[in-house]
């Protein structure tokens, strides 16, 4: 600094503290050597307050005293020699005394002197490792907080997911359904124009539901693959049917391509797979107003354009590549980042009108990544079109090296007109709307419907008049079974009268 704060005690007196400059020569001379060195009684740094004027100055010794700190020192090494933090200390032999100064005492003087800076190097020392420690304490204060925090957060994500999942997508799928029922009454123009709108928009909100909670598993690692054997070339078709009627609406033609090599039983995840190529030809065919739409399936056996990606196939897994290009509004180049950002949308799709949460390609992007592989979209601007492109893994199914039919459970025909007029069905359900809405869909099927509301209920009323039993299995714990196996002991002695039992879920 630029000056010295000095203190001192005389006989047990009160303190006395003030400050002199620190350019003075007679400091510079103390902090210029490690000796102790005689000084004026008369400077400023041995200035006493006097009682009375009785007293006659004695021998002033001036010794400079380094400071260390905890950054001077370093694991098995001393301080640094060259350090310039020195403290000053005054001793002044008593007033009206004789006695001077000798040798040895100065001698005397130096070795205090390294004491007092040994003492303030641990008072240092403890200092900044209290403050150290203060300053842990304070941050793990501030971690637990942080941590509660988080699992209040989760918490209640949790909690908004258990009414999204349950309280939501109940009435949601009761306004669907009925929304069907009512669309195949009678119904003038006009109503039927408003219940058509009713269940787009219903399948919307459903849809953004889905999505939603897809993401939110997705985020916290609880949504795992579904493996199983399917029929790739069958999951394409499916996906075709789905997109064509709104594409024929729209008067665009969709064409399909199966490269030849394609294997037909694959091992992965039908429903994500399905998902992710809906999400995809969707927006196709969503951002498309005129020209037409194809998708491309086929082995890859390049490198895709992620420098991070490498395709390498095995003899029990390959990649799949799939192209979805249309001739669509096309995409800046500078939006395209941009496309794969939950709830973003660019400016060339929100002017599209098109609708839609901006989730979907956010989600495909996870499933893709879960599935090891990797997606893309390309685009020369806008008005240009764009293509889609994403690569996944699956596993190759030994069906694949074998006939077409072969290994699939043979599963008796139903008639695609069955009549079910007089089946006699009971439903249990918790929820009133629920129970509504499937005694309406069975009743449309015209069937016979009794509805009970509870487990005990259905054991009660079940007879062998029922054929079939729908039962509610979202209830918590495992009653339903133990119901489902007290039905069938109730049927033990007529096991060809007991009904059909059958999960709703």
């Amino acid at each position: 600094g630029l000056e010295l704060q000095l203190s001192y005690t005389l006989r047990h007196q009160h303190p006395v503290e003030y400050t002199v400059p620190i350019q003075l020569p007679v400091i510079n001379q103390v902090f210029g050597t490690s000796r102790a060195v005689k000084i004026s009684p008369n400077s400023p740094v041995a200035r006493l307050r006097p009682v009375s004027g009785k007293y006659m100055l004695g021998e002033v010794v001036a010794v400079r005293v380094p400071l260390l700190h905890l950054s001077n020192f370093q694991i098995n090494d001393w301080p640094e020699l060259s350090t310039k933090r020195y403290a000053l200390m005054v001793l002044m032999l008593p007033s009206d005394s004789a006695r001077q100064w000798h040798v040895h005492e100065l001698e005397l003087v130096e070795v205090v002197a390294d004491q007092v800076a040994v003492a303030l190097s641990h008072a240092a020392i403890l200092e900044e490792s209290m403050r150290a420690r203060n300053l842990l304490m304070e941050q793990n204060v501030a971690l637990d907080l942080a941590r509660r925090e988080a699992e209040t957060a989760i918490r209640a994500r949790n909690d908004f997911l258990a009414v999204m999942n349950h309280e939501m997508r109940t009435p949601m799928h009761a306004i669907i359904a009925l929304s069907s029922l009512l669309q195949e009454t009678e119904l003038t123009p006009e109503q039927r124009l408003m219940v058509e709108t009713i269940l787009k928009s219903s399948n919307l909100l459903a849809t953004l539901m889905n999505d939603v909670l897809d993401l939110s598993r997705l985020e916290d690692g609880s949504l795992q693959l579904e493996l199983g054997t399917f029929n790739l070339h069958t999951l394409f078709r499916e996906v075709l049917n789905l997109i064509k009627p709104i594409a024929v609406v729209k008067k665009l033609p969709i064409t399909l391509n199966l490269a030849p090599d394609l294997p037909e039983f694959v091992v992965g995840d039908e429903k994500r797979l399905m998902q992710i190529i809906l999400n995809i030809v969707g927006n196709a065919v969503k951002f498309s107003k005129q020209g037409s739409i194809s998708v491309t399936a086929l082995v890859t056996k390049s490198d895709t354009r992620d420098a991070d990606f490498f395709v390498v196939p095995t003899g029990s897994h390959f990649y799949l590549r799939v192209k979805v290009k249309d001739s669509g509004a096309g995409i800046n180049p500078q939006d395209i980042p941009k496309l794969f950002t939950k709830f973003a949308q660019t400016q060339s799709l929100a002017t599209r009108s098109s609708g839609g949460s901006g989730l979907g390609l956010a989600i495909s992007k996870r499933f893709v990544n879960l599935m090891e592989g990797n997606i893309w979209i390309e685009s020369d601007g806008l008005g240009k079109g764009c293509t889609a492109i994403f690569d996944v893994k699956l596993g190759i199914s030994e069906r694949s090296n074998e006939s077409k039919q072969s290994g699939i459970p043979k599963v008796p025909a139903i008639p695609r007109h069955s009549s079910f007029t007089g089946l006699k069905v009971l439903v249990m359900d918790e929820n009133g709307v629920s129970r509504m809405v499937t005694k309406g869909l069975l009743v449309h099927l015209g069937c016979e419907v009794t509805t009970v509301s509870s487990n005990e209920e259905c054991l009660r009323v079940v007879s062998h008049e029922h054929k079939v039993v729908f039962m509610d299995v979202c209830l918590p714990g495992v009653e339903n079974y133990q119901i489902a196996l007290r039905i069938h002991e109730k049927f033990t002695k007529q096991r060809h009268q007991r009904p059909l039992l059958v999960a709703l879920t």
